[in-house]
């Protein structure tokens, strides 16, 4: 075994035994505070609920209504114009929704295009260089009860245009 691999392996233990050898001299019982934060925890995770319905709600809606297909079949001749492939939209849509729903339509085009294709390599390079906005949003600021996240959201999404335009730009010079 190599030493980054034994390492590896004794790192989760070593922090564990630091955690309990620090709660020992501090005299806190750490099972103690184990349970409090898993009660805490999920406490949290019910308090989210209704905010991940409403988003999943939208999603499915937006889907279903056809205005995606409707959207894509609207940007195609303009996507075209510049050498960019429209199967890529929904993902570049989705992504910021959704982190499980975007990987998911990732492997859907790996299945349709493989993952050496212009649209694979593509794919992979925006699911790599934009975030989940949205959710992040919607389960940090629900958690603690930020109503208003105006600018948040627009930064947010303008990074992720910043990394769907560089995505488009570093694979169309690397890979085209």
């Amino acid at each position: 075994m190599t030493g980054i691999a034994t390492f590896s392996q004794w790192l989760i233990p070593m922090l564990l035994l630091i955690v309990f050898v620090h709660a020992a001299i501090r005299r806190v019982s750490a099972y103690e505070s184990f349970v409090e934060g898993g009660k805490d925890g999920f406490q949290i995770a019910v308090s989210l609920i209704p905010y991940l319905v409403g988003m999943f709600t939208a999603i499915s809606v937006f889907r279903a209504s056809g205005a995606m297909e409707l959207l894509i079949s609207a940007v195609n001749p303009l996507l075209s114009f510049v050498g960019i492939p429209s199967e890529i939209v929904p993902l570049a849509l989705l992504r910021p929704i959704s982190g499980t729903g975007a990987l998911g339509m990732m492997s859907d085009m790996f299945a349709s295009y493989g993952p050496d294709s212009f649209i694979g390599r593509l794919a992979s390079t925006m699911q790599g260089s934009t975030d989940t906005t949205l959710y992040v949003l919607t389960v940090y600021f629900g958690a603690v009860g930020i109503r208003h996240a105006g600018d948040a959201l627009k930064v947010g999404l303008l990074a992720d245009a910043a990394g769907i335009i560089a995505s488009i730009i570093i694979v169309s010079l690397v890979f085209a």
